[in-house]
């Protein structure tokens, strides 16, 4: 109570009392988290020395999720709570925030009595730990619940260095099949040509979760060494871990495996398909080719958006009819890879059809089709990517989900959040190609509505745009891609 009292706040349960029935402050509350923006923090901040530890728990996650930092003092003063559940959310809470101010508060919450808050603190170091947290990891390693060693190799990943590899190479015997999953995991962020060999054997292991983490890692390592044993989880191995397989042996590339993913292309699982299909894209493997054509007609949607999307790596200019008939699909997800794959063929006969899309009440279709007319140098869009860029901002949307079923599949989209820099990439490409006023005045003031934050993040773009491990312009240098130099705003008036 005393550590409380020195910070400047009330101790728990001596505060102000909030009268109102308990079900009004808990609605208040999500109803702040919700709008998305630290529109009264200070609400929030009371609500973290309320009575009732659930208002208190309530109060410190909407100040993480709504990332206001200026909530940071208050939540490590709430580290100190005496309720176990309130404890552990202010550290999660100060794991969203990702404050480097903040790793020692958490490190010391690392010897909590509660197993729960221990894991709790342990994963919201994994944003903020660095050398120094080492020594306040490496027990966690040997705690008797799972949880909080699954926690602590989470955060080691973050931690670079000898010591630390040695701490997860062991981290990969323990007993409980979450920490292996998680030390191979973490084993792969490391770039060292050894560490394909330390996790090779674990192709082998007895639980599913480490046979499909070991493949992401192997295909990410692009281990040529390891094909011949992921073609056998291929053949042999359960309809979880096959996907994982070929995803790795796409990545990896070797001719060896094109055999297989045109064979798995046929499986009865609809996910073994996807995943076959994109593998044989990833290779660019031409033999992929009419499997993905045939696929077309698949009767789950997830194969026919992949099958859509790769003929845009392996298709060919007479796909442009197939392609096109896609955008007539029932599915969302078929019509936008279809989109992505008529930019990258440069099929500009589609481009009439394409500009309907941008009416499309899904924003992966409109994004896919603001990204493919860009691509395609369609002037007949520049009035309808005008207009739609006069529509948006260049701050972040909420996540939207896209579907909850067809084979377990679950896709959350962003791409809300993609469509204004897409716009400005493709209006670049459009008056790059040929050079036009009422583009540039739309530019002009778009770049007004920007602030410099929003001028400094990584652009976002969509996924032809931006594959993993390639650097992103920011939004400010699509903007000096996309507009004349210097000055020549004047002559707009803008």
């Amino acid at each position: 109570m005393a550590t409380h009292l020195r910070r400047g706040r009330p101790a728990h349960g001596r505060g102000t009392r909030d009268r109102r029935p308990l079900s009004v402050r808990l609605e208040e509350i999500r109803r702040i988290a919700a709008a998305g923006v630290p529109v009264a923090s200070d609400l929030l901040l009371r609500s973290l020395v309320d009575p009732d530890p659930r208002v208190r728990r309530a109060a410190a996650w909407s100040l993480g999720t709504l990332k206001d930092t200026r909530g940071r003092s208050a939540l490590e003063a709430s580290l100190h709570d005496p309720d176990a559940a309130v404890r552990g959310t202010a550290a999660e809470a100060l794991g969203l925030l990702g404050r480097s101010e903040s790793r020692e508060a958490l490190e010391r919450v690392l010897a909590d009595p509660v197993e729960r808050v221990r894991a709790q603190a342990a994963w919201a170091l994994w944003s903020v730990a660095d050398g120094r947290s080492l020594p306040a990891l490496r027990p966690l390693l040997n705690d008797a619940d799972p949880q909080v060693r699954w926690a602590a190799v989470s955060a080691l990943g973050r931690v670079r260095g000898p010591e630390v590899r040695t701490l997860l190479v062991g981290a990969l015997s323990d007993p409980h099949d979450r920490v292996r999953r998680q030390a191979v995991l973490a084993l792969g962020e490391d770039p060292d040509p050894g560490t394909a060999d330390l996790v090779r054997p674990f192709l082998g292991d007895p639980a599913r979760r480490v046979r499909i983490a070991t493949c992401v890692v192997l295909g990410r390592h692009h281990d040529r060494e390891s094909v011949v044993p992921l073609l056998e989880r291929v053949v042999r191995d359960e309809s979880w871990v096959r996907p994982a397989a070929l995803i790795a042996l796409g990545r990896i590339g070797d001719e060896r495996a094109v055999p297989y993913l045109v064979s798995a292309c046929a499986d009865t699982a609809s996910w073994v398909r996807v995943c076959a299909v994109r593998a044989l894209g990833e290779m660019r493997a031409p033999e992929g080719r009419a499997p993905a054509l045939a696929h077309l007609e698949d009767p789950a949607w997830s194969v026919r958006g992949a099958a859509a999307e790769m003929l845009g790596r392996i298709g060919a200019p007479e796909d442009l009819g197939a392609l096109l008939a896609r955008l007539e699909d029932d599915h969302p997800w078929p019509r936008r890879g279809a989109l992505y794959a008529l930019g990258q063929l440069g099929l500009a006969a589609g481009a009439p059809r394409i500009r309907e899309e941008l009416h499309h009440p899904t924003a992966e279709v409109r994004l896919a089709a603001v990204w493919a007319l860009g691509r395609l140098g369609d002037d007949g869009a520049r009035d309808a990517l005008i207009s739609l860029l006069r529509r948006l901002s260049p701050s972040s949307a909420a996540d939207r989900t896209l579907a909850e079923s067809d084979g377990a599949v679950r896709l959350i989209s962003d791409a809300d959040s993609r469509l204004f820099d897409t716009t400005i990439q493709a209006l670049g490409r459009l008056h790059d190609t040929d050079p036009d006023r009422g583009v540039q005045r739309a530019l002009w003031e778009a770049l007004a509505r920007s602030g410099d934050e929003e001028l400094e993040r990584a652009a976002r773009l969509p996924y032809p745009e931006s594959p993993p491990g390639h650097p992103l312009p920011t939004l400010g240098q699509l903007f000096e891609a996309a507009l004349p130099a210097s000055g020549e705003e004047d002559d707009l008036g803008c």
